[in-house]
């Protein structure tokens, strides 16, 4: 074991000493982030504490706003998941007695001496979700915790960390059986292709994702045709047929590169049914940013009522997700070399606007570096998101964080994938902003 992973291991063992020392005769406030690996880590935490019989109650967040810190209660342990790394200040500022955070997101503050964090940032510097922490949290104190790995799992493949497994998350994965196969990675691999291309936003494929006549169109040109009336599954497909899949989808987005098509699918026994893990970590996206937490939580739990229910509010998203992307398609753009902001105002749902542009990042619309930033509005704020083709370039929380120092809001988020809140009132000043900065660097390089 590396001195890193050693030191990383003794503080995660400290940190479970004190929380379950602290939290005996206490109740838990748990404040998660609404995102898939926000949700998955509250159902982690939600199904130890229940094991340990701690009295606990849990809000989900979208953004942690200086606001809900000051209005957090005294007497509780404040538990956060995947958030409140950027947000030491705040918390310090209002005189909470026990904080305990485990979240995987950037630090920039000094760690207030009321705060025990578990952070990768602070030891070994892994790629690792927040769920996945929260799993290694749950093993330190309960013995049935292997049950629950599968929600790490789910974490991971939210975060978009399935392609660089560092080695907390391949330990995860063995140990939570996931069935690993290689195919296209479109999804879900396990349902009718047909159904699957024409909502495929991961990858975006022009003329096809929201058209069906251009999603038979590519079926026919591929050589997949259906079997009494039905068509295959991604994992159905013989050598042939995916090949010749792949290539048709090339051929209409030709930026898009054949090893980002083509790699890991992870299939998760949920329900008693094997499924893929993306299409798994989409629904439960999908329930919470529809503002429905609870149902992605009961989901994630696998109550039964839960399944259709969580299913049907998916679809439904995604459809919303579609109109979104014609939206933005069509819309005036702010562009200069190296960067688009698509400010869509209240054209686009605010719980939306990030994974939008998630999918524009990578779609490989954009060249490789490009930074992607989108705007919608939230009540009298606006929310920013920001991404940047190919995951090279710039430090996108640290762009925003800059901005944000003259425009006043609040930021995170990681290098590569970064957000900020910011006053309606602030709107133009913040884009003005935003594209100065973002010409100088330009001019930098």
């Amino acid at each position: 074991m590396k001195k890193e992973d050693e030191i990383f291991e003794k503080e995660l063992k400290s940190f479970a000493e004190e929380f379950l020392k602290k939290t005996e005769n206490k109740e838990i406030l748990i404040m998660s982030h609404f995102d898939t690996d926000g949700i998955t880590s509250a159902s982690i935490i939600i199904s130890t504490l229940k094991k340990l019989d701690r009295k606990f109650s849990i809000r989900i967040l979208k953004n942690l706003e200086e606001k809900t810190i000051k209005g957090l209660p005294k007497d509780k342990i404040i538990f956060f998941l995947d958030l409140a790394s950027g947000s030491l200040e705040h918390i310090k500022n209002n005189n909470l007695k026990d904080v305990f955070i485990i979240d995987h997101h950037e630090i920039s503050q000094k760690i207030p001496e009321n705060v025990r964090i578990i952070n990768p940032h602070l030891t070994n510097k892994q790629k690792i979700s927040t769920s996945g922490l929260a799993y290694l949290f749950a093993k330190q104190i309960i013995p049935e915790a292997k049950e629950l790995s599968k929600l790490a799992i789910l974490g991971m493949i939210g975060d978009c960390l399935e392609k660089e497994i560092d080695s907390l998350n391949h330990g995860i994965l063995e140990e939570s059986g996931v069935q690993r196969k290689r195919g296209l990675l479109i999804y879900p691999s396990t349902r009718p292709l047909n159904r699957v291309l024409e909502y495929s936003s991961n990858p975006y494929i022009p003329e096809v994702t929201g058209n069906l006549k251009g999603v038979l169109e590519i079926l026919r040109e591929s050589g997949i045709m259906p079997e009494r009336g039905k068509y295959k599954s991604i994992m159905e497909l013989d050598e042939k047929e995916m090949k010749n899949l792949t290539t048709s989808i090339l051929l209409r987005n030709p930026k898009i590169k054949s090893k980002d098509l083509v790699g890991d699918i992870f299939l998760i026994k949920m329900f008693n049914k094997i499924e893929d893990a993306r299409d798994l970590s989409a629904i439960i996206n999908a329930c919470s940013r529809s503002g429905r937490p609870e149902l992605a939580i009961q989901y994630c739990l696998e109550i039964p009522k839960s399944k259709k229910e969580a299913e049907l509010a998916h679809i439904k998203y995604k459809q919303n997700i579609i109109t979104g992307l014609n939206f933005v398609q069509e819309t005036k753009k702010i562009q200069g070399k190296g960067f688009v902001i698509i400010n869509a105002q209240d054209n686009v749902k605010d719980t939306m606007i990030g994974t939008i542009a998630s999918i524009i990042s990578n779609s490989s619309i954009y060249e490789e570096g490009t930074i992607i930033t989108t705007m919608a509005y939230y009540e009298d704020k606006i929310k920013v998101s920001s991404r940047i083709v190919g995951r090279k370039g710039r430090n996108l929380r640290e762009l925003l964080a800059s901005v944000t120092n003259l425009t006043g809001g609040e930021s995170g988020g990681h290098e590569h994938a970064a957000g900020c809140l910011i006053s309606r009132k602030k709107e133009r000043e913040f884009i003005d902003i935003l594209k100065k900065n973002l010409e100088i660097e330009l001019i930098k390089i």
